[in-house]
């Protein structure tokens, strides 16, 4: 059984109801030691495109994770970058904005951080946090001090579809300009979440991951799983698509995850730079001396 990119791809003009998307892997993909095995190999090849995208110089790509509380973000960070070059990766995550950050606009922080040309660069929560937590919590726009948000009742459905629109506009941009984009939403049950608080909470080593503020959240799971629809919807294009992907079971959600990504570097078609005549020259000089001495 193959792994098949469209069946998790959030096409342009979809309805997206998560109540109608999996969150279990199927049979063939529940064992964890075939799926890791699975998985470093295609880390393998993952390594081999980034060396040849850092050499090209010409194009980066951005992952992007988003998931509710205990998705398995960071593990899976650790899971597919472990074994590629770390001089060509980067992961950054982003929290509550700073007070500096909040004097800048809200893509200011992220622009900040994308990547360099030949680089590939994760994103552990995003500029997505603008339209998922700020449409559960309206009144963390607030800090932002906008001109024409007056009150609360200001940040209203014309808000939000502005800033849907500013999202594209800002990574159609960074396409436009040599920057891959892809968007991965790490897909749990409710029940999964709780398995994970608790395993979390009975694990004195992961104590410090578990916050208080992770149970008050997790009340408002209905409308997170809105917000997170209604951004798929808005924000899901042919060059920068979000793709949702069953977390229920990490390893296999981290396999398909490589798998994506790692077809979507193939798709990029890097090149090693080509050298012309007379630096070839000088090589064969230089490779003639060497054998010399």
């Amino acid at each position: 059984m193959e792994i098949t990119i469209d069946e998790f791809q959030v096409k342009e003009g979809d309805t997206i109801n998560l109540k109608n998307y999996t969150t279990i892997a199927p049979k063939n993909f529940q064992k964890n030691k075939e799926n890791k095995k699975k998985v470093s190999n295609i880390v393998k090849q993952i390594d081999n495109y980034q060396n040849i995208l850092n050499a090209e110089n010409k194009q980066s790509l951005l992952i992007i994770l988003q998931g509710i509380d205990a998705a398995g973000k960071d593990s899976s960070i650790r899971a597919i970058m472990t074994g590629v070059n770390p001089q060509g990766v980067n992961v950054f995550s982003f929290k509550t904005p700073s007070s500096i950050e909040y004097e800048h606009d809200y893509l200011w922080r992220h622009a900040l951080k994308m990547p360099e040309r030949g680089q590939i660069v994760i994103f552990n929560r995003s500029h997505y946090e603008n339209v998922l937590v700020c449409k559960v919590h309206p009144e963390f726009i607030l800090n932002e001090k906008l001109p024409y948000i007056k009150s609360i009742k200001d940040i209203n459905d014309e808000f939000f579809e502005r800033r849907y629109e500013e999202i594209k506009n800002f990574e159609k941009r960074m396409y436009n300009n040599g920057t891959r984009i892809i968007k991965f939403f790490l897909n749990i049950s409710k029940e999964e979440q709780k398995k994970r608080f608790i395993k979390r909470i009975e694990n004195k080593e992961k104590n410090w991951k578990f916050s208080s503020s992770d149970l008050k959240e997790r009340k408002f799971w209905d409308d997170y799983q809105k917000a997170f629809a209604l951004a798929f919807e808005k924000t899901s294009t042919k060059e920068c698509p979000w793709f949702i992907i069953p977390f229920d079971y990490k390893s296999y959600g981290q396999l398909v995850m490589a798998h994506i990504i790692n077809e979507t570097l193939k798709n990029m078609n890097p090149k090693f730079p080509d050298v012309n005549k007379q630096e070839k020259h000088a090589l064969n000089s230089a490779y003639k001396d060497l054998l010399n001495e």
